[in-house]
């Protein structure tokens, strides 16, 4: 499965209502605004332009579907917390995320991006709370870690870890990625094909 035969859009929605039917399996990104969620799906697929990207954080505001084999789904979810953002699109743009995490049934996994160059934000924090009291099942995925030296990786997701086990009993999967060197790519997609067997 690690080999992506094809990967195509399917549609945008502005509410979960809207969402294409729940017929195959989906792996949902989503993560702080800016944390390059577009850019590693484009990676993950070997398709440069597939998922839209931007320098502007807070562009992706709709959910977005990308059939990916003829078998399973990668949806790319708005982000969160961008703080320029009017509060009542900020509002709604959460409200989206949690309707889909809440109720899509076929959500097999959700991918939590963090920017790997950064220490835990309050947004990560209060995202992560409300995953653990709906118990979503997820994993962490540490993005951009081309920007920053291997040792600020290892002592920021050390302290993410570290942060997140004072709340939590343990840890969920952990993967570091860079889309820049295709960092990550193969561990992703073998978590993907094993959690679909």
């Amino acid at each position: 499965m690690r080999t992506i035969r094809n990967a195509i859009f399917v549609k945008s929605s502005a509410r979960l209502a809207d969402c294409p039917p729940a017929r195959y399996p989906e792996f949902a990104f989503t993560g702080r605004s800016n944390v390059g969620k577009s850019s590693l799906i484009n990676m993950l697929l070997s398709r440069k332009h597939l998922a839209k990207t931007s320098s502007t954080p807070g562009k992706t505001q709709l959910i977005n579907h990308f059939l990916v084999n003829e078998s399973w789904y990668i949806v790319d979810l708005p982000g969160y917390g961008y703080a320029r953002s009017p509060y009542p699109r900020r509002k709604k743009m959460m409200k989206l995320i949690r309707d889909y995490v809440m109720n899509r049934q076929s959500l097999v996994c959700l991918l939590l991006l963090i920017d790997a160059r950064l220490e835990m934000q309050r947004t990560d924090r209060e995202f992560l709370e409300f995953l653990g009291r709906n118990r979503v099942p997820f994993i962490l995925v540490f993005t951009k870690t081309d920007k920053v030296s291997a040792d600020r990786i290892a002592s920021n997701t050390n302290r993410f870890k570290q942060s997140m086990l004072q709340e939590w009993e343990c840890l969920p999967p952990v993967f570091i990625t860079s889309s820049v060197k295709n960092t990550g790519r193969e561990e992703l997609l073998e978590f993907i094909e094993k959690t679909l067997q």
